[in-house]
């Protein structure tokens, strides 16, 4: 193996996975409650922590939920449709690239 190859492969090793960042949207459907129950059971925080993201989004039209690896926040978008869906709610998760 030459040198170049070996700094390249270290290089390789050493990065970080890119990481995105999850945003809940605020729609004029889905309940405060609601939104504080998603970000409590899929994005696991406290009822403060929840409580707090909540306003947020309501305030600024969108909130970061948390910044995960692309295959994690791809997930959380998933749950986050599929639980609002089966709740009857129209809730908005997207994901970003940090």
């Amino acid at each position: 193996m030459s040198r170049i190859e070996e700094e390249l492969e270290s290089e390789l090793a050493l990065a970080e996975p890119t990481k995105y960042k999850v945003l809940l949207h605020n729609d004029d459907y889905s309940t405060m409650d609601f939104v504080v129950d998603i970000l409590m059971s899929v994005f696991h925080k406290n009822i403060n922590q929840a409580e707090e993201i909540m306003i947020n989004i309501h305030k600024s039209g969108k909130a970061v939920c948390g910044i995960y690896t692309f295959e994690i926040a791809e997930t959380k978008v998933y749950q986050v449709k599929e639980l609002a869906r089966s709740n009857g709610f129209p809730l908005l998760a997207t994901m970003e690239e940090v």
